[in-house]
């Protein structure tokens, strides 16, 4: 299967890909903006996730009850999510709803109200979010890596904001933000599924092309990996544990060999992890590794939740693990089986319009074209024993991991003399 991808560009600058999935009958369209929370100074941190809130709240021609009950209406699937380098709006309908799903978004990304009396009653509701994360340790565990990574860098905050800067957020504080970042270059507008491309450009093309272009966009920093250690005490049952180490970015070469490294450490059931951690010793049931990468940065993780009285001896398990590939190559069975994992699911997700509608707008945002599934197949096919031992060697070979644990009395335990890589 080869679906035909398709690109314009308008003179604003907004891009317009679609792939063509005849098979299918429902279309899945998204708007992303490569702005996230990296690109949000101090005071400002927090403002990404909230306009993600208020697109959603009130245009001129339509309330936030009437934006709900229109989706709803033709069986649409609506949602947003802001990341660190970019939002995404989103919605999947039928292809014979095409029409009015784009309307809407047409609406509520070009003439968003942003009202005071909604943002007042939004508040609230990011105030649970964030409660939400705090109540759970895997989460917060997670958020807690973000600054024994990268400090005080924009990477290390969390993507929700502090409570202090959301209680001071405006209507005008979000039209200002709105209207400097959201620039029209910085727009992909991404659909997948049974639609036509020259029939989509024409329906949201007239109405993209009417955003002004910006002034120019702040550059990014690129942060400095870290390898802090953060611990809290939490009356918990387990102790929950995250620990970080340097990886790779989004456009780095080596990011296929990455995923394989990934999948062998701890990325599926038979992986070094998963079979140490949980099946020969039955010391946690959840245990996985995870990769995290941005434009000019990443991060290899793992996580897991144990019982107290074993954190530091799963600590070690871990560490040992992967001090392992720096000395030893991986055996050809162990990487032939890498490599059909990750190839099947990569198989398995191109039959899905949301997953194609989500690569197509972050092959535009990193590579500035469509990326062939071919051609990722072929990198992954090409991936040798020899390169997983060089890149855990150029990634751990030397210093120590970031680590950061959330339980029982973990706050006055010293872990860091088994962090070494």
């Amino acid at each position: 299967m080869n679906p035909a991808v398709n690109k314009t560009t308008l003179e604003n600058g907004v891009r317009i890909v679609s792939m063509h999935m005849p098979h299918v009958r429902s279309v899945s369209m998204g708007v992303w903006v490569h702005v996230g929370a990296r690109d949000e100074t101090d005071t400002e941190s927090g403002l990404c996730h909230f306009i993600e809130h208020m697109i959603f709240k009130g245009t001129a021609r339509r309330s936030a009850f009437q934006i709900a009950k229109e989706f709803d209406a033709i069986g649409g699937q609506t949602n947003a999510f802001t990341a660190m380098e970019h939002t995404c709006y989103h919605a999947k309908v039928l292809d014979t709803q095409l029409e009015t799903m784009v309307d809407i978004f047409c609406d509520i990304f070009l003439n968003s109200v942003f009202d005071a009396r909604e943002v007042a009653r939004e508040r609230p509701v990011i105030f649970q979010e964030i409660g939400m994360i705090d109540d759970s340790p895997e989460e917060w565990v997670h958020t807690m890596m973000g600054p024994a990574m990268w400090g005080t860098h924009p990477l290390g905050r969390s993507i929700l904001g502090t409570r202090e800067n959301i209680r001071k957020f405006n209507s005008q504080a979000i039209k200002r933000f709105f209207s400097r970042l959201y620039q029209p270059d910085r727009i992909v507008i991404a659909v997948a599924g049974n639609v036509m491309h020259d029939r989509f450009v024409q329906m949201v093309g007239p109405v993209f092309a009417t955003i002004a272009p910006g002034n120019g966009f702040s550059p990014r920093s690129t942060p400095t990996d870290g390898c802090e250690m953060t611990r809290r005490h939490r009356d918990l049952e387990q102790t929950h544990i995250c620990l970080g180490m340097r990886g790779v970015s989004v456009t780095d070469s080596r990011r296929f060999a990455a995923a394989l490294l990934n999948t062998i450490v701890g990325g599926n059931m038979s992986s070094r992890l998963f079979q140490t951690i949980r099946e020969e010793r039955g010391l946690a049931y959840t245990i996985y590794s995870f990769l995290t990468s941005y434009a000019d940065t990443g991060m290899f993780g793992v996580y897991t939740a144990v019982e107290p009285k074993h954190a530091g001896a799963c600590i070690d398990l871990i560490m040992d693990q992967l001090r392992q590939l720096k000395r030893t190559l991986v055996s050809a069975e162990a990487l032939r089986d890498a490599v059909a994992f990750t190839k099947g699911n990569l198989f398995m997700a191109e039959e899905n319009p949301d997953n194609q509608m989500v690569r197509l707008a972050q092959n535009e945002f990193y590579f500035g074209r469509h990326v062939p599934m071919q051609s990722v197949i072929e990198r992954i096919d090409g991936v040798s024993a020899a390169d997983l031992f060089s890149l855990a060697e150029e990634l751990w070979g030397s210093g120590k991991a970031a680590l950061t644990m959330l339980g029982p009395h973990v706050d006055g335990t010293d872990f860091s003399g088994q962090l070494a890589l």
